[in-house]
């Protein structure tokens, strides 16, 4: 846990944006320190685990000790350097500074620094990877720490990273059309909406001329001089921490930094960091946004505060006020999107983080196609009645619950927390003074402060949060409904016909029954069984279902399941498949004695989620608990089995909803192009192609429910799976009263194969749709796959060599693509199949160069082989990948499952590292040769209208 849990929503109208905050002092550094404070005002102290100090030259540094994941160690370079800090020249260049810090530094030229960090298991993307917001740039470095090669030179990485780029201009040139096409991927609707609101709701400051990702004029033709300046001077020590949390000796991780980075330089003509903000001007505004790809209608009122910092004792108790007004005012927006005709697709209020020194008050809502003015009454109706009438006891004693007990249980995982985690929490502190004092006092922190809030705070605090001034009204809708929009006037005119309403007290309606109907017949168990090589129990239950028990220590306090058994919608005719497939809504009703609503607030405070569901193979439950949770959990998988709920009047609403949801989405490029390759790939078969008002009108409610009901009729096929903290002997007696009692005799059915496989032969598709010079490129290639895990094993080692390839090729030496994938799908029944696609992004006029280099790609693997550097990259990550892997509880279930639903054995797992290592490069080229046939794909591209 850390007091990032606090933080309030951000609303992330650019490119990673983020929230600034004054920074507060550091340890005997800070001269607030020295005066004494009231208690309320007292600043919260940094947690005493970390290792904190600052070198002469300002340079600030955390190390923690941590040892989950064992044997790794994550640095993270903080600069409080971002886009609000250039100038009208240098546009996008704190971004670009970011980019260019991992083309050339002065230990590792050019491509040589991801090259060893591949190398050494470092995946570049998902564990090596950085961010630039408005105030901030931030680089992430995950590393192996039993390595001390690897250890030492992650260090002088990070302090290239600080000073040492080299910035060479042909490095330079090379990376504008990267940082061009990372642009390109987010234009669109949403984007040039922001463009043309985004002045308005930040008062026309600073920030609204400073997205992080540039503009094209600057990011095409800025002189390398422009951003060696903007490196010279902002990325300087007195601007700059290193935050080292991981498995490493803190007393020799400080000797190294105070060695490594004592010697970085300040300008010798230092500019002043400015801290901008975003003025309150007292005004209150109004803008309607329209764009022809818009797939729904929306509304917000964004009301602006002063932004309530996280520093002391009286600012943490106020921001639990407001974490607990947030929870009991969605708490009843739930309730009105759960009832039989939502009058929203979606709603909602609360107090939320925003920027520039400002929080919000925002409601906001996506309204269904022409009833906006409906839908916004109805949560400004929520707002208003909050405001004049509060809320009750039982509501505040249940946020209260719930909001302590996220604290118990992380406090009881303390020793168990994940070392991002804590960097996280130490990266708020240095960037914005966010408090980070621990878990151990935090806890006391909230346990005593809940015991004093009142319902009078909170009531006083739904009268002051919507203030009838600093109020920012957007609208966006599809461009067809412009005309339909209201004008300021009328759009305040319906806030203030719901202030005059005569709206009724909330009444909040709990039950005190028990969730079941009918006590449960408990089972036996009738067979034991140990595996101990892999630390499993098996247990057959009177009833034939089976149970593994994995118990595990890698959490304290969390218990993870998941029950399955073969059949699903495979069993079902095509005439019946959209209600089969729509049995998944069955659980939303509720189940026992408790409708969906009553439902909530029964497992409000405690900590589980129980879901079941019905797929195309199979049908379950995923479930999780902590531990004194658990018992709850198994009581509502019996509950959703033996007594589901229907409720026809809410389930018209879940189809008016999805009505609603699909009315417009055709208007998104993307939603019309991933509908073809629904379509194709499938062959046109009727389960696979998108949403469609058709479909809807072939459901039926009782059809669904007997659908369902017929899924769980027999559970004597059912296997289930539970992986955490578990008390083996402990959990037995459960075991038997919830699962042993379902019914278990009856017939036991496999999974149908419908033979819905990708088509063969070369087959090609273009899309025309949207107005952006933007593509989309897809490349199939797919067929018959003998499954075995040495042969997925080396599937995977081909289609990571080939993203290798990719990227050095379409990124790096094309510089016409951001980030380019392979992935790969393999699967054993119902036939052994695979799918490898190859996907990317890129300028219109670039598509089919970008595809033939890509095919080109594919060939040369066919004809040599990948490198063998290549392919020691792949070994490196996964063999690291998966000795972290290893010691989660999330990977064991996945792998059971997965095994068992396969019917294979379970201790394959044990030959992973071996068949890992002797992959070779003449079997990638082998199994490239067998997969990837030159007269067998299929060939997907989106491209704009004004192409056709």
């Amino acid at each position: 846990m850390t007091c990032n849990i606090l933080r309030f929503k951000k609303i992330e109208l650019g490119l990673l944006l983020t929230l600034l905050l004054p920074v507060c002092c550091l340890g005997q550094h800070c001269p607030e320190k020295s005066k004494p404070l009231p208690t309320a005002e007292r600043i919260l102290p940094l947690d005493p685990a970390v290792r904190t100090g600052r070198l002469a030259n300002g340079f600030t540094y955390y190390i923690r000790h941590n040892e989950n994941p064992k044997n790794r160690v994550t640095l993270y370079l903080a600069n409080k350097v971002g886009s609000i800090l250039e100038t009208d020249d240098q546009q996008g260049l704190a971004h670009f500074m970011e980019h260019m810090s991992f083309n050339g530094t002065k230990h590792f030229p050019k491509n040589e620094l991801v090259e060893y960090l591949m190398k050494s298991g470092v995946r570049f993307g998902a564990d090596l990877n950085a961010y630039t917001g408005f105030d901030e740039t931030v680089y992430k470095l995950p590393v192996p720490s039993d390595d001390p090669k690897v250890l030492s030179t992650a260090m002088q990485i990070v302090r290239d990273w600080a000073q040492e780029a080299t910035l060479d201009p042909t490095e330079i040139d090379k990376e504008r059309g990267v940082v061009l096409e990372e642009k390109r991927l987010g234009k669109g609707a949403q984007e040039r909406m922001q463009r043309v609101y985004w002045p308005l709701i930040l008062n026309n400051s600073r920030y609204a001329v400073r997205s992080p990702i540039g503009t094209d004029q600057v990011l095409n033709n800025f002189n390398p001089e422009a951003i060696k300046r903007f490196y010279h001077d902002w990325y300087r020590p007195d601007l700059q921490a290193l935050i080292i949390v991981g498995d490493v000796n803190v007393d020799e991780m400080e000797k190294r930094i105070k060695a490594k980075f004592s010697d970085l330089k300040t300008p010798l003509k230092e500019r002043t960091r400015t801290r901008y903000t975003v003025p309150l001007t007292g005004k209150n505004q109004f803008i309607a946004v329209t764009d022809p790809e818009m797939t729904s209608t929306t509304a917000e009122i964004m009301i602006k505060l002063p932004e309530l910092p996280l520093r002391t004792i009286a600012q943490y108790r106020e921001s639990i006020i407001r974490q607990l007004f947030n929870a009991m005012l969605n708490e009843r927006y739930s309730e009105l999107q759960r009832q039989a005709n939502p009058p929203f697709f979606q709603g909602g209020a609360g107090i939320e983080g925003f920027m520039g020194g400002l929080d919000t008050y925002s409601i906001s809502v996506t309204a269904k196609p022409g009833e906006l003015e409906r839908g916004f009454k109805a949560v400004w109706r929520e707002t208003e009645r909050a405001k004049r009438f509060g809320f009750t006891g039982t509501e505040l004693e249940r946020a209260k619950t719930t909001y302590l007990n996220q604290f118990e249980s992380a406090l009881k995982e303390k020793n168990k927390t994940n070392s991002d985690s804590y960097v996280n929490e130490y990266l708020q502190y240095f960037l914005h003074g966010t408090a980070a004092p621990g878990i151990d006092y935090e806890f006391t922190l909230v346990k005593n402060a809940l015991a004093g809030i009142t319902l009078t705070e909170l009531n006083t605090l739904a009268k002051t949060a919507s203030r009838s001034t600093d109020r920012d009204i957007i609208l966006m809708a599809p461009q067809k409904e412009k005309a339909g929009l209201p004008d300021e006037a009328t759009f305040i005119g319906w806030t203030k016909a719901v202030e005059v309403e005569n709206i009724p007290v909330y009444k909040d309606e709990t039950s005190n029954e028990s969730l079941l109907k009918t006590q449960p017949l408990p089972g036996k168990i009738i067979l034991e069984q140990k595996n101990e090589r892999l630390g499993l129990t098996t247990l057959t239950l009177s009833n034939g279902i089976k149970v593994l028990l994995k118990p595990t220590d890698f959490k304290n306090n969390e218990v993870i399941f998941s029950g399955f058994a073969p059949g699903g919608t495979s069993l079902y005719s095509d005439a019946d498949y959209e209600s089969a497939a729509t049995a998944n809504l069955i659980p939303s009703f509720g189940a026992g004695n408790y409708n969906t609503t009553a439902l909530s607030k029964y497992l409000s405070g405690k900590q589980l989620s129980v879901r079941p569901f019905v797929s195309e193979r199979i049908q379950g439950i995923d479930g999780s608990a902590v531990n004194n949770d658990l018992e709850t959990a198994l009581q509502l998988v019996y509950a959703y089995i033996t007594e589901p709920r229907k409720d026809s009047l809410m389930f018209l609403g879940m189809l008016d909803q999805t009505k609603a949801a699909i009315a417009n989405r055709l208007n998104e490029p993307k939603n019309v192009f991933q509908d073809t390759i629904r379509s194709v790939l499938s062959n046109n078969n009727i389960r696979k192609t998108g949403p469609s008002l058709e479909k809807i009108s072939r459901i039926s409610l009782d059809k669904a429910f007997a659908i369902y009901k017929e899924r769980f009729a027999t559970e004597g096929n059912f296997t289930f799976v539970f992986v955490g903290n578990i008390d083996t002997q402990a959990v037995k007696p459960l075991l038997e009263k919830y699962l042993g009692s379902l019914p278990g005799v009856g017939k036991f059915e496999q999974a149908k194969d419908l033979h819905i496989n990708i088509p063969a032969g070369i087959i090609t598709r273009t899309v025309y749709k949207g107005t952006e010079p933007k593509a989309t490129v897809e490349l199939v290639f797919s067929g018959p796959f003998d499954y075995s895990l040495e042969n997925k094993l080396k599937m995977d080692a081909l289609t990571e060599t080939l993203q290798i390839r990719l990227m050095e090729r379409l990124r790096e030496d094309e510089s016409g693509v951001y980030t380019p994938s392979a992935r790969i799908n393999t699967s054993k029944y119902p036939q052994g199949r695979f799918s490898l696609t190859i996907l990317f992004g890129c300028a219109p006029q670039n598509a089919d160069k970008l595809i033939a280099s890509a095919l080109d790609e594919v060939n040369k693997i066919k004809i040599s082989g990948p490198l063998q550097g290549n392919v020691d990259k792949f070994k490196a990550e996964n063999q690291r990948a998966i000795e972290t892997a290893l010691k989660t509880n999330s990977f064991w279930l996945g792998y059971l499952s997965g095994q068992i639903q396969n019917q294979e054995k379970l201790d394959q797992i044990g030959n992973y590292s071996a068949n890992l290592n002797q992959i070779t490069v003449a079997d990638i080229k082998e199994v490239a040769n067998k997969y990837l046939s030159d007269d067998n794909y299929i060939r997907l591209v989106l491209l704009p209208e004004k192409n056709q």
